[in-house]
């Protein structure tokens, strides 16, 4: 069978801090060259002419909920993966809180299974820790698996880890990354108490990040943090939302060096308290979207590189779900197709570079996990890009949203910048808001 070829023409090329005028070729799955200028001397070669468009690295996720299996009336894999290409991230790592949970070898492999069925994008999946499955955890194999969840704070799936000889156990026992939502649980249900005395079920929004609190917040990163420094264990704390935190993290060395890392999500860098009155439930996220001032300080850190990776946390919910009182209504929200557009409109307001966005959700996440050959524009490469008209506004509406749920909270947002193609493993796979039906995807692996 022939090796198909396919050459990017006339690109702005994003990669590892610098934007250069250039040409792309890619022979069968793998960047085969990257150069100022690349003739077309192949009579089967596929020629994508990018004039004026941008091409990055496709995104990596590390954090998302596709709700599959068990709760697939929210979402499942084929669907949001199909969104997450439609908004130029080509890699996801999934969370375990499915039903039933990712917490035996298992059960993680029948994931794997429908993955490899249905996702339309490259694909991993962490498994789960809790009080009682050490054995299972020590059965993993590093080089196929992302990595380790642990529910520090309860969340949906209720998968809460909270015996500290237990979690020091598992601190001990695993290289892997071990990746935490960090809420401390004590704290939550006190503030919960106090409002439900005052209000019964119907709180309002505006008191979540009161009920959800810097201090729960704080409290259990902190802990965290010197569980880690003690046992030497490799951390990475999953979406932090409050300038607070930002104390308990460095940028003095390189990320490939760090043993704690951090995250921030689109969420905590968009909104802010001031937007619940508007809003509503629909950004209701754990941990909680804080003040103006915690998102300012969440920005700060993340471009002095003291927080390491921008991800989704993509969350969906039925809008009934979402649209309950307070106590019975669902945290989280849909996020993988519009949140690259939403960092390029930040790169128009003025608030990032092209440069930092790649290198914060292309470069870093595969470093920070090992991914094996992806993240980066660079020859022998899998050929994971995106192409991106900077200058092409569109409103996001309910008759373009591609969540099975059918809402974001980006509904009435223009975005500026548009995602015209996505490469998968060197296949079109999307092209000006239409799919093809090429089955690209792969398993991700790891370089440990």
């Amino acid at each position: 069978m022939k090796t198909k070829r396919t050459l990017i023409k006339n690109a702005k090329i994003v990669n590892e801090g610098t934007i250069f005028n250039g040409d792309i070729l890619i022979e069968g799955e793998i960047i085969k060259q990257v150069a100022t200028s690349i003739s077309a001397k192949w009579a089967d070669v596929k020629i994508i002419d990018a004039e004026g468009r941008y091409v990055l690295p496709g995104a990596i996720d590390d954090q998302v909920h596709f709700r599959e299996p068990g709760l697939t009336h929210k979402a499942n894999i084929a669907t949001e993966s199909k969104a997450a290409i439609a908004g130029g991230i080509t890699s996801f790592i999934e969370m375990p809180n499915t039903n039933p949970q990712t917490t035996t070898i298992e059960k993680l492999e029948e994931k794997f299974e429908m993955a490899a069925k249905t996702s339309s994008a490259n694909y991993s999946f962490m498994f789960g820790g809790t009080n009682d499955n050490l054995d299972e955890i020590l059965k993993v194999d590093e080089s196929t698996v992302a990595g380790l969840k642990l529910f520090l704070g309860s969340s949906t799936g209720n998968m809460l880890v909270d015996d500290p000889k237990v979690l020091e156990k598992i601190f001990k026992s695993t290289s892997m990354v071990i990746s935490v939502h960090c809420e401390d649980e004590g704290t939550i249900k006190s503030n919960l108490k106090k409002h439900v005395d005052k209000y019964g079920d119907d709180i309002p929004i505006e008191k979540h990040p009161i009920i959800r609190s810097e201090e729960a917040c704080y409290m259990s990163s902190s802990t965290a943090i010197k569980l880690a420094k003690k046992t030497g264990a490799r951390l990475h704390v999953f979406h932090l939302s409050t300038g607070k935190e930002t104390s308990l993290f460095t940028n003095k060395i390189p990320l490939k060096d760090k043993k704690i890392t951090a995250e921030v999500c689109i969420h905590h860098l968009w909104f802010s308290d001031e937007d619940y009155k508007k809003k509503g439930t629909l950004i209701k996220w754990n941990p909680a979207v804080k003040k103006a001032s915690d998102r300012d300080q969440l920005w700060e850190a993340l471009l002095d590189d003291t927080i390491d990776v921008i991800a989704t946390d993509h969350a969906p919910h039925t809008i009934e779900e979402k649209k309950n009182v307070y106590t019975k209504a669902p945290s989280g929200g849909p996020l993988v197709q519009h949140a690259l557009p939403a960092m390029l409109e930040m790169y128009h307001k003025g608030k990032i570079s092209i440069e930092k966005i790649v290198e914060k959700m292309c470069h870093n996440p595969a470093i920070l996990f090992q991914v094996d050959r992806r993240g980066y524009i660079k020859e022998g490469y899998f050929a994971d890009l995106v192409l991106v008209d900077l200058n092409n506004p569109w409103t996001v509406k309910k008759e373009n949203i591609l969540y099975k749920c059918g809402w974001s909270p980006f509904e009435g947002s223009t975005f500026k910048s548009r995602i015209t193609h996505t490469i998968l493993n060197g296949s079109l796979v999307y092209e000006n808001f239409k799919f093809s039906n090429i089955k690209a995807a792969k398993r991700l692996t790891f370089n440990r």
